[in-house]
């Protein structure tokens, strides 16, 4: 899981994957139907090789055996699938010293370096395709230059405890007097802490049935995780039981143009901040973005869904585009955002006073623009800053994409307030 679709690489910068990524899986009972693998700048993608028209059911392009996988049970008692753990081993030992209730990434860091180190587990040949500490976005593995470069306070502290954690973990368990076997699997801190970074990253929480066992588990899915992330997906995960297969499956009535890219939704509901953290990458359309206003202006909801056109419910917003528009593409995830995050009164049955209403709208535009001056550079330096930078660390990448995609958003509120005032009718 590299990142995100709300920026499409261009096709000409994608390359086909290695025929070796598809021989390593296809000789284990892995299969991939319709679509193709292809590398570009911001890692690997997966991509439609023809039309596919909307169906009443899912439709099925890739299936993944479990015995491919790395699962952890995600309560005690620990479980393994397949179980790759000889009964003895000292990683066992460092799995179950974590905190049953907030070290998964930990565990699941432990069992991916076990499965490296292991000359008959598949993801010794895996492994190479996945992306090295200087291809990771993930602030897990960010300087401090980095982390400075957010604009977040409190995302940074969140990151440096992060890291510290990871540290201390591996201190605590890669101390000199341990036995080769565990020396070998991560011989510095930084070695952990990629792994550590792979497993949050790549992770893919589901419920499976193994036999008449039910559990929820951790997974580390190889070419699953190699799907994109979109707040409006084209795929999802499905568990078949009868054969413990993981199937990536189409959506009903979905249609799909060739060289479309397939995508999931990695978490539904989450800031930006949150994306950042577990993932290393943010969005300019992030629907679920927030503004966190601090006066009492008040405007009228009912008013600004209709101008945009925005229906559904507040946990459903969408956009009610209609075919014959006047081809405004300014509603996306972040007026969408707006919809949700902007203090309202809603009743049917009173319309706003017009005077109050544009009072409101001055003094919620003001507040935006009173927390774009707080931030040390401007979006349009910040885009500057990305235009100018030749190969650029990943992490440094991202944190000056995250405080731009911040700004963008806020820019796009005092807008869409904008267009609101222009377009509101009394």
């Amino acid at each position: 899981m590299d990142g995100q679709l709300d920026h499409p690489v261009q096709h000409s910068a994608l390359e086909p994957a290695d025929p070796d990524f598809y021989k390593i899986g296809y000789v284990r009972s892995m299969r991939a139907y319709g679509v193709e693998f292809k590398e570009g700048p911001n890692g690997f993608g997966v991509y439609a090789t023809k039309d596919v028209e909307p169906r009443r059911r899912a439709r099925l392009i890739m299936e993944i055996p479990l015995e491919l996988m790395l699962t952890i049970r995600h309560k005690l008692p620990w479980m393994f699938f397949p179980d790759i753990v000889p009964i003895g081993h000292p990683i066992f030992d460092i799995i179950n010293s974590t905190n049953p209730e907030t070290d998964w990434d930990l565990r699941l860091a432990c069992l991916l370096l076990y499965a490296f180190d292991r000359d008959d587990n598949f993801w010794q040949l895996y492994g190479d395709f996945l992306p090295s500490a200087d291809e990771c976005t993930s602030l897990l593995l960010a300087t401090e230059e980095d982390l400075s470069e957010l604009q977040d306070p409190t995302l940074a502290s969140t990151m440096r405890n992060q890291q510290q954690r990871a540290f201390e973990f591996w201190q605590k368990n890669w101390h000199n007097g341990v036995p080769l076997k565990i020396k070998r699997l991560a011989r510095d801190p930084e070695r952990f802490t990629w792994a550590v970074s792979i497993a949050q990253s790549r992770c893919i929480s589901m419920q499976v049935r193994i036999g008449a066992l039910v559990q929820d588990a951790d997974m580390l899915i190889p070419y699953a995780d190699m799907l994109n992330h979109s707040f409006q997906p084209n795929c999802f995960f499905h568990w078949r039981f009868k054969d413990r297969m993981l199937e990536v499956m189409i959506n009903a009535g979905q249609r799909v143009k060739k060289g479309e890219e397939m995508t999931i939704n990695y978490l539904n509901g989450q800031m930006n901040n949150m994306l950042m953290q577990r993932y290393g990458f943010s969005s300019p359309v992030n629907p679920w973005d927030v503004i966190q206003f601090s006066g009492d202006a008040r405007i009228h909801l009912n008013s600004f869904l209709s101008v945009f056109n925005i229906s559904g419910l507040p946990e459903e917003y969408y956009h009610n585009s209609q075919p014959a528009n006047d081809g405004d593409s300014f509603v996306d995830g972040a007026v969408i955002a707006a919809a949700r995050t902007l203090p309202t009164w809603s009743d049917g049955d009173v319309p706003p006073i017009p005077s109050m209403e544009k009072k409101a709208v001055k003094e919620l535009q003001e507040e935006c623009q009173k927390m774009l001056v707080e931030f040390p550079t401007t979006s349009k330096q910040d885009q500057k800053t990305l235009d100018s930078m030749q190969e650029p660390r990943r992490t440094f990448e991202a944190a000056i994409k995250y405080r731009l995609h911040r700004k963008l958003f806020i820019e796009k509120v005092i807008k869409a307030l904008d267009i609101y005032q222009d377009r509101i009718l009394f």
